[in-house]
């Protein structure tokens, strides 16, 4: 339990740090070239989720960050302890959504910065709940024996 909270909390630090940085050093808007016309560090305000879909619903978007916390606490406790790709999915999962709602609550949008040209902009706390979820999905389909799972469900 204690290298889960210690993922978690230091998601949400090196979250924030980096956004702190970025937002006392930059501009919104203003976009500083690493690799010219490829990845470039991008200061957004983004009122929305991925891809800017559902702007401006703040409330909606801190409610569903506390039910994956909450679902997440719940189920934590059921991952036997082996299972330790799901243990830090969940982890980093649950520090990214912290982050991105910490920034929600204090101004309404998340801080926004990773510009790869191709795809929206994007934050640490964004690659964490990916990250986080693709570990679990994997864990599922590749790591669980399919007989543990029928024991679960009946």
């Amino acid at each position: 339990m204690f290298l889960v909270a210690l993922i978690t909390i230091t998601t949400i630090i090196i979250d924030q740090t980096v956004k702190y940085y970025v937002q006392s050093q930059m501009l919104p808007g203003q976009s500083i070239p690493v690799i010219e016309g490829i990845f470039h560090i991008t200061y957004i305000l983004n009122p929305g989720a991925a891809f800017g879909v559902l702007e401006n619903q703040t409330i909606f978007f801190v409610t569903v960050a506390f039910l994956m916390l909450g679902i997440s606490i719940y189920f934590f406790s059921q991952i036997p302890q082996h299972y330790r790709l799901m243990r830090f999915g969940l982890s980093l999962m649950a520090g990214g959504a912290v982050g991105n709602v910490i920034d929600r609550v204090k101004a309404g949008v998340v801080v926004d910065f990773f510009d790869f040209r191709i795809w929206p902009v994007f934050n640490i706390a964004d690659m964490a709940i990916v990250t986080g979820v693709s570990c679990i999905i994997y864990s599922i389909i590749f790591l669980i024996p399919r007989s543990e799972l029928k024991e679960k469900n009946g």
